[in-house]
């Protein structure tokens, strides 16, 4: 119940902190991100952020925030060691996604419509901003839902936004030969719209 609050609490805030009005708000229940880590060259592992928050507004401006603390592996230990060591989650609080998609996306599709698309944004993380490229499945779910799915994961490089060091403080804790520096990343989020 707590992190359910907690969620609600701080899209409150990034909606509130938006310059523009938010037309859709994502909902946390039916949305998740998650990167894969692989490690001994052939061990791959999935994990997940308990927090994301997103807004897409009326001029097509896509937010997207993932709160770095919620980071989630299945083992509490190294949950802290990604906070502490490879994220740094005191100095670096969140990673964003900013996108834009044509206005007319998602009012011109009728419930039940399905349509692929691909946007360029950008990912800040650990201080650092790089482009992307977003290539999407939307789906018009029904009048008042969108739900967003990645086509293709993004690959995200570590050594780009400066976490290569945090990896291999991983590497070294955890006693292995290697921890890739790619990590794949694929989403699934659902948006709800709170009027114009």
């Amino acid at each position: 119940m707590f992190k359910r609050v907690n969620v609600l609490l701080l899209l409150s805030v990034l909606v509130t902190a938006l310059p523009v009005a938010a037309q859709w708000q994502l909902d946390p229940e039916r949305s998740n991100v998650e990167f894969i880590s692989i490690k001994a060259g052939h061990v791959a592992e999935v994990h997940t952020f308990n927090e994301i928050l997103g807004t897409i507004a009326d001029d097509g401006s896509v937010s997207l925030a993932l709160m770095l603390d919620s980071v989630e592996t299945l083992i509490p230990v190294r949950n802290e060691r990604m906070r502490e060591f490879l994220f740094e989650t005191t100095n670096y609080k969140d990673a964003t996604i900013a996108a834009k998609v044509e206005p007319e996306l998602l009012s011109g599709m009728q419930a039940g419509e399905i349509r692929d698309i691909t946007a360029e944004g950008s990912l800040s993380l650990h201080g650092a901003t790089q482009p992307l490229t977003l290539v999407m499945r939307v789906a018009r779910v029904s009048d008042d839902a969108v739900m967003v799915a990645s086509v293709k994961p993004l690959i995200v490089d570590a050594a780009k936004f400066g976490l290569d060091t945090g990896v291999e403080k991983l590497r070294e804790i955890a006693g292995l030969d290697s921890i890739s520096r790619a990590v794949p990343v694929s989403f699934v989020i659902t948006f709800v719209k709170t009027g114009s």
